[in-house]
């Protein structure tokens, strides 16, 4: 049994021999391999590993012995390949159209990321990459929040009113978004509502609930910009939507004259006020037609009468200048012929009055002396009659 001295290797020699311990024994193997014991295996991979870092294993003359052999030069090779394409992989990195990139050089700013494919040496160079083109909304109110008093807001003339409105935002500068707010959506939300009680409170409740609501959310969009300009947080306000525009829903206990006692909710009372508005202009609307419709009327017929009286007094004019140029006409012929012209003007004026005169005109020389005069009565009463009516 002396051969089999020299360990579980089968590094046999003579008993004792530390040298033959260590591995550089010349002994004969044993024909049956034994299992390696677990301490053995630890120092071997011990020692292959010095020889891995640039160390000397335990051998003699400063040489490795027969267990501490390296491993193959393929698998250092392929350890720094694989290192290599993982440093690429984490340097390398796309940045798409809707996309903008912030490329931090040891914590700080360097550069903004341009589209495509970009170069950041890992771990030196690192890069954070934000969607700028999607919108965000934030909610705010009694449906949009955790807070039930959130969306109650005062206004000017000291009434409450309850205002449910979103905020529809994005990114327009990358760089700003990142190094000035930690919590861009809260920041966000805070200075809406800080915006939207400041423009309340500067109106009144009846153009908020009726025709301002536009004008209110312009004036609101307007001032969350300008306080988010003014903080550089690179966010761009889109518009502002109001959700729900309405007094508060609670009841209250009204007193009628005659002393009873009901509960009302005050927002009944306020449609039931809107409701009376709306049909009051309504009436007005209606009234100012109908002025409008009697007006164009009577404007139309009094200029029927202008232009009936302007017709007559050009029809007087014109027959008084016909006159007077007929009158000067008949003057000049009768100062040449003066005998001759008032015969004419005799005559025209007894044709003018017997023009229209029922008469008979008898002859009393020698063709009517055989007609016997005859007056009839009745037919001249019947004249006058008829001429009477």
């Amino acid at each position: 049994m002396a051969d089999n001295n020299g360990g579980p290797w089968g590094g046999g020699g003579s008993g004792g021999d530390k040298g033959n311990k260590n591995g550089g024994g010349n002994g004969r193997k044993p024909d049956t391999p034994q299992i390696p014991e677990i301490d053995e295996l630890m120092r071997k991979g011990q020692e292959q590993l010095r020889v891995l870092m640039g160390g000397k294993g335990r051998g003699g003359g400063g040489a490795s012995g027969d267990g501490g052999a390296g491993l193959p030069r393929g698998t250092f090779l392929f350890a720094g390949l694989a290192a290599v394409v993982l440093w690429l992989f984490a340097s390398f990195y796309t940045v798409k159209p809707e996309e903008q990139s912030v490329e931090l050089f040891l914590g700080e700013f360097n550069q903004i990321g341009t589209n495509g494919l970009n170069f950041a040496p890992w771990p030196l160079v690192t890069y954070e990459k934000f969607n700028v083109t999607t919108n965000r909304t934030e909610s705010l109110g009694i449906n949009g929040s955790r807070d039930s008093g959130l969306g109650l807001m005062l206004t000017t003339d000291e009434n409450i009113v309850d205002i449910d409105f979103q905020v529809v935002w994005n990114i327009k500068n990358a760089r700003d978004f990142l190094f000035s707010l930690k919590e861009p959506e809260l920041s966000v939300r805070a200075i809406s509502e800080a915006a939207m009680r400041e423009v309340i409170a500067q109106s009144e409740l009846a153009p908020i609930l009726n025709r301002d609501r536009a004008a209110i959310e312009a004036n609101v969009r307007q001032l969350i910009q300008k306080t988010l300009d003014q903080r550089k947080t690179g966010i761009s306000v889109l518009r502002v939507n109001f959700n729900k525009v309405d007094p508060p829903s609670r009841q209250v206990i009204v007193t009628a004259v005659d002393g009873s006692q009901k509960r009302v909710s005050v927002i009944d009372a306020f449609r039931d006020v809107q409701a009376a508005e709306q049909e009051r202009d309504q009436r007005e609307r209606q009234a100012d037609a109908y002025a409008n419709q009697r007006l164009a009327q009577a404007r139309g017929a009094g200029a029927e009468i202008l232009e009936a009286a302007e017709g007559y007094r050009a029809k007087v004019v014109n027959a008084a200048l016909g006159e007077a140029s007929r009158f000067s006409a008949v003057l000049k012929e009768y100062k040449v012929a003066p005998e001759v012209t008032r015969r004419r003007l005799y005559i025209e004026t007894l044709e003018k009055v017997l023009a229209n005169v029922d008469k008979i005109i008898m002859d009393n020389g020698e063709g009517g002396s055989g007609v016997v005069p005859y007056l009839p009565l009745n037919e001249l009463r019947k004249n006058s009659q008829g001429g009477s009516n």
